[in-house]
């Protein structure tokens, strides 16, 4: 029995030495399983949101051309796609007062010389002494009523030649016509549309969001059929469209002649943005229960500090409040962070 005793206390002796020396391997991989982390100050930079959108391609200056006078259609020298210059005549109008017109205007040619040779006759007789002064101003009278009838019916005979002859009124390419021979137009009938040479803008609709950022001068970025192209915000309605609820805005294009008017372009604007701003990267930034929060490493400690951010996007996150400059923010993420954990930090 007493022997027995003897070889229970050997073993475990023996057993106690042997998990001594097995532990001291594990104490050395405890301490070699602490994390390495790579941490980074919060720098100053500036962050900027584009937001897509989908716009119209106009020209900078169209006109649509009506007549100042109804009548049938004549003749149309134009066509959708022809080029035209300015005054370059469009269509012909036979508005039925042309003949009237010149017959009124030689009528009155015909007064005006009849009224001035009576007038030279009186003052021959005004000279002599064998009319009144009140006969001789009647006379002067007539002839500058005369003039002035003559003038007005001129007038009147070179607008209905001008009414006649629809011209184009700025030069560029005719977009569309709309009226054919013999057909009969009014003041209210659209002849053309032209659109002048030059630059190109284009149209497009955003948000109140989205408005109360931008300004007159941003520039903005456009794409279409693999090309992309630049403008600049030339116009931003301050009134909402009632059909859809948005702001109209509308920008002029940089070399856009390989756009169509009428083409719908991909474009963005920058609806968001920051200036001189602390930004973290975007990867530092953990979520819990809607709180935003930061792991920074003081010495060789972790501590979780709950955070304010701003504006992010994929790369950088603005800080607004939480942390200092001064401060290392963990930017590597592993399980092992925690509140209190220990941590080593990366060499450069």
């Amino acid at each position: 029995m007493k022997k027995k005793l003897i070889i229970g206390v050997a073993v475990l002796v023996l057993l106690a030495l042997v998990a001594m020396r097995l532990l001291k391997p594990q104490e050395k991989e405890v301490a070699a399983s602490v994390p390495v982390v790579t941490t980074q100050n919060p720098a100053t930079d500036s962050i900027y949101l584009k937001t897509g959108l989908t716009g119209s391609i106009e020209p900078a200056d169209i006109v649509y051309v009506i007549p100042k006078a109804a009548g049938e259609i004549t003749e149309v020298s134009v066509k959708a796609g022809d080029m035209v210059e300015e005054g370059q005549k469009l269509v012909h109008i036979d508005t039925k007062m042309v003949d009237s017109a010149k017959i009124a205007l030689d009528t009155a040619a015909v007064s005006v010389s009849d009224a001035n040779k009576n007038l030279q006759r009186m003052q021959v007789l005004a000279a002599g002494g064998d009319i009144s002064q009140q006969q001789l101003e009647s006379a002067q009278s007539a002839a500058k009523m005369a003039q002035l009838q003559y003038d007005s019916a001129k007038l009147n005979y070179n607008n209905q030649i001008e009414f006649s002859d629809v011209t184009a009124p700025i030069s560029g390419k005719v977009e569309s016509v709309n009226v054919e021979v013999h057909d009969n137009v009014s003041q209210q009938n659209m002849i053309c549309v032209i659109s002048g040479e030059g630059s190109k803008s284009v149209s497009f609709s955003v948000t109140e969001r989205i408005v109360g950022n931008l300004n007159v001068g941003d520039r903005i970025e456009l794409e279409k059929n693999g090309s992309d192209y630049t403008g600049v915000i030339t116009e931003i309605s301050s009134m909402v469209d009632a059909a859809t609820g948005l702001f109209k805005v509308k920008a002029s294009v940089d070399n856009a002649n390989a756009l169509a008017t009428g083409a719908q372009v991909k474009l963005y604007v920058t609806s968001e943005q920051t200036e001189n701003a602390m930004v973290i990267p975007t990867k530092a930034v953990s979520y819990a229960g809607g709180q935003a929060y930061v792991y920074t490493l003081d010495g060789e400690m972790v501590h979780e500090v709950p955070v304010t951010v701003g504006i992010y996007d994929s790369e950088k996150t603005e800080i607004l409040e939480g942390i200092s400059k001064n401060d290392e923010v963990i930017i590597t993420w592993t399980s092992e962070l925690f509140e209190g954990a220990k941590a080593q930090k990366k060499e450069a």
